[in-house]
């Protein structure tokens, strides 16, 4: 997990993707709940969640072009602005979306997701600037200790490693080239998410053993994910808890629209 800064030269401009498709078969609940098509225009504070997270990055000066990746693109087409491009969502998931945004418009390409409806331009600058220079790949996290001094009413997913507990933040830095491998990885994992027999298989038993029994460090996980894709990855954790959390289930828009009236307005 970085810790200090990255260098203060220049950094390349910074292509934004935004996950807010569906996985195929039935609609997603809170959709259907909402009443909207997609998920993603499900409204916090007032505002669509995908046109708070398009407001939050517009802010943000290293990202120069927003993508939404969505299945039937038409149906968002009209209520995104003009300049936001649209991609296709791929059938495989996630990673298959993020492995063909890859190969559009190349690196760096910053992932985040539509539910993440509370991001800040400040996260997202806090993000990159933390990410060391010779990293392939990050994935921003928040520790458990941040996440329930902001948060202490959400209950989030933590991933517990020997040196660290912490809660995704849904936002990921492919920096290189090489860091599609990790996508590739990551697609292979999401793939079998269901046959553990399988994921043991693709991330190593020996890291699943140490994972379970509590020993797996952040070191050791990078050496793994290295061998594995020959990508140097880290974990970067930023300062605000608040971050961990996104809009996943019925309570979270509870959570979502109690914090989003103590954060500055979006002007989507």
């Amino acid at each position: 997990m970085s810790a200090s800064p990255a260098s203060a030269q220049p950094r390349p401009p910074v292509t934004a993707l935004v996950l807010a498709g569906t996985r195929p078969g039935r609609p997603d609940p809170l959709a259907e709940m909402a009443g909207v098509s997609h998920k993603a225009l499900l409204p916090i504070g007032g505002v669509p969640m995908v046109l708070r997270v398009i407001a939050a990055l517009r802010d943000v000066p290293a990202i120069s072009r927003i993508v939404v990746c969505v299945d039937s693109p038409h149906l968002l087409a009209d209520k995104l602005p003009p300049d936001v491009l649209l991609l296709p969502a791929q059938p495989g998931g996630p990673s298959a979306s993020v492995l063909a945004g890859l190969a559009r418009f190349g690196t760096p390409l910053l992932v985040t997701t539509a539910d993440n409806a509370l991001l800040q331009a400040s996260w997202v600058e806090e993000f990159l600037g933390a990410i060391a220079p010779q990293s392939d790949m990050a994935a921003c996290v928040a520790t458990q200790a941040a996440v329930q001094r902001a948060v202490p009413n959400t209950r989030r997913t933590y991933i517990r490693l020997a040196d660290v507990t912490f809660s995704g933040c849904n936002m990921f830095l492919f920096r290189t080239a090489v860091s599609a491998r990790v996508a590739e990885l990551w697609q292979s994992v999401e793939q079998n998410r269901k046959n553990p027999l399988r994921i043991a298989w693709a991330l190593g038993p020996l890291v699943l053993l140490r994972a379970l029994t509590g020993r797996l460090t952040r070191a050791a996980l990078y050496r793994r994910i290295a061998k594995l894709t020959g990508a140097r990855a880290e974990l970067v954790a930023l300062s605000d808890g608040r971050a961990a959390v996104d809009v996943d289930k019925p309570d979270d828009i509870v959570v979502a629209e109690q914090l989003a009236a103590s954060l500055p307005p979006i002007h989507a």
